[in-house]
């Protein structure tokens, strides 16, 4: 999972350096990027460990739908609570942080972030 926590550690180095004021952030760019990035992170994460369990570099999934049927099929066989999880950070990290930037607030990003170390962590296992 070196790669999945490189993608992290990055995603987090954008946020030390967004502007901030109190407990919010006053500029979503870097936000939405640090968002973004995590996503990453978490995609990056279900295909290491795909290829851990044999599949090819071409066989990996290219499309959220494709994701999902990728976790059905290989991970919630023995986590059932990880689909959701996926599910949960596509919709806080992709669509709410990145797509959309409507994150603001340090601790809801906080927590969106250690849900994704949770969810690399438990694939890493």
């Amino acid at each position: 999972m070196k790669e999945a926590i490189r993608y992290l550690n990055n995603a987090r180095g954008i946020l030390r350096k967004a502007p901030r004021e109190g407990r919010r952030y006053t500029d979503t760019k870097p936000v939405r990027e640090a968002c973004g990035t995590a996503y990453l992170a978490v995609l990056e994460a279900i295909n290491e460990y795909l290829v851990a369990r044999g599949l090819s570099r071409k066989e990996l999934p290219k499309s959220f739908e494709q994701y999902q049927q990728a976790l059905r099929k290989y991970i919630s066989v023995h986590n059932g609570k990880l689909f959701s999880q996926f599910n949960d950070l596509y919709d806080e990290l992709h669509i709410a942080g990145y797509y959309r930037g409507l994150l603001h607030h340090v601790d809801t990003v906080r927590d969106v972030f250690n849900s994704t170390q949770q969810f690399i962590s438990k694939l890493s296992k």
